[in-house]
């Protein structure tokens, strides 16, 4: 593939994570996927074979993404567990009071392939989510947790549910309620 055409796929690729994450994958056309990367049809055509394959390989760049940004957020983490879990929320309460913010873009995309267990994205989502455990994981490892791989899944059912009562509440109150939890939850 050619220079220029690897950067007509990224900017395929960008322009439909853009629309799949603000508006659904069921709301967006491949019309206005190919509109908001300044491409035709035919061309996003030539590169995808459909907007399924699409939207698997915008979320598995999207998580390459994801996963360096969560990587260095964990690698300037100081503190006990207490401290990692304090910051852990405070950093999601931050990014939950952005404006537009509408959660975890794997999340509410599988949510919506709810009835497709077999489609490619939920795959992608299924390796992103267990990447973020890993690094959960770790972290708590490194800090004395007891059963770290289980208190990383604790948090992550914290973290999700917290977003999911934030999208349905219209604020941020239940992150406070999830990082209460998640201390007694670590012994913190």
């Amino acid at each position: 593939m050619t220079r220029s055409a690897k950067r007509t796929e990224r900017r395929i690729l960008e322009a439909a994570y853009e629309l799949f994450y603000r508006t659904g994958f069921s709301r967006v056309s491949v019309d206005a996927i190919a509109a908001g990367a300044h491409v035709t049809k035919r061309t996003l055509y030539h590169h995808f074979t459909s907007k399924d394959e699409l939207l698997a390989r915008a979320l598995a760049l999207q998580h390459d993404f994801a996963l360096e940004r969560i990587e260095a957020w964990s690698s300037e983490l100081e503190g006990d567990l207490g401290a990692v879990i304090d910051r852990l929320f405070a950093d999601l309460a931050r990014w939950a009071r952005k404006p537009r913010w509408g959660a975890a873009g794997f999340t509410r995309l599988v949510m919506e392939l709810a009835d497709l267990p077999g489609h490619p994205a939920r795959a992608v989502a299924r390796r992103h989510k267990g990447a973020v455990a890993a690094v959960l994981t770790r972290l708590l490892a490194e800090r004395g947790a007891t059963c770290p791989a289980e208190r990383a899944e604790e948090l992550m059912l914290l973290l999700e549910g917290a977003m999911a009562l934030c999208l349905i509440r219209g604020d941020t109150s239940p992150i406070a309620t999830a990082a209460a939890a998640a201390k007694r939850l670590v012994g913190a």
